[in-house]
C-alpha cells in the first residue's frame, strides 16, 4: 500500500486523546472491526461511521496517551484514517501507529485546520495541504527507513519483504554453490 497522497475531509481533536478513547476497553477482545466501530466515541460518537479513507486526524498535543494498546492505531487504521498530525505524540502510540503502518507528524496544525476542511495528506512531501483554506502546512518529516516501512504496510509486513528478498538471494547463492 502506499500512502503517499491522500485526500480526504480534516476531523480535529484536542489536547490529551487517550488510547481508551480511541480503543475503548470494553471492546478490546472483540474482532478489530468491532473495536474500530467504537473508535473516539467517547469524544465524537459519529467519527467511526463518518470517518472514511483519506481523511485525516488534526490534534493537539499529547495524542495517543495513555496504554500501550497497539490497537488503538490498528482501529484508526482499520477505518481508513491517511494520518495523524499532531503538536506532539505520546511515544509508544507514535512508534506503535508507525508499526502498523499509519503515518503520524509532528505540526502545530491544529489552529490552522477546521474540521470538516478538505485536505491533502502529502506523506513523502511532508506537508497537509488545506484545500479549503488554501493553505500548505510544513509537517516534521519522517526519516526514509520509516517512510519505507509505512509504504510497505507496517513493519511486519516489511520484515516480511526483506526476510524474503533476504531467502531469495540465499537461496540463488545456495544454487550456485551446487553448480560449482
Amino acid at each position: 500500500m502506499t500512502w503517499d497522497m491522500s485526500e480526504g475531509r480534516a476531523f480535529v481533536f484536542g489536547d490529551d486523546i487517550d488510547t481508551d478513547q480511541l480503543a475503548p476497553g470494553q471492546y478490546m477482545a472483540a474482532p478489530l472491526e468491532t473495536l474500530a466501530a467504537h473508535c473516539l466515541e467517547a469524544i465524537d460518537p459519529s467519527f467511526a461511521s463518518t470517518v472514511g479513507p483519506g481523511d485525516v486526524i488534526v490534534a493537539g498535543k499529547n495524542f495517543g496517551m495513555g496504554s500501550s494498546r497497539e490497537q488503538a492505531a490498528q482501529a484508526l487504521r482499520a477505518l481508513g484514517v491517511a494520518g495523524i498530525v499532531a503538536r506532539s505524540f505520546a511515544g509508544i502510540f507514535h512508534r506503535n501507529a508507525i508499526n502498523v503502518g499509519l503515518p503520524v507528524f509532528a505540526a502545530d496544525a491544529i489552529d490552522r485546520v477546521a474540521a470538516g476542511d478538505r485536505v491533502m495528506l502529502d506523506v513523502a512531501g511532508a506537508s497537509l495541504v488545506n484545500e479549503t483554506r488554501q493553505s500548505v502546512i510544513a509537517l516534521e518529516p519522517l526519516p526514509p527507513f520509516l517512510l519505507e516501512l509505512i509504504d510497505d504496510g507496517g513493519l511486519i509486513p516489511h520484515l516480511e519483504k526483506r526476510f524474503a528478498r533476504t531467502s531469495s538471494s540465499s537461496d540463488t547463492d545456495s544454487k550456485k554453490e551446487a553448480r560449482v
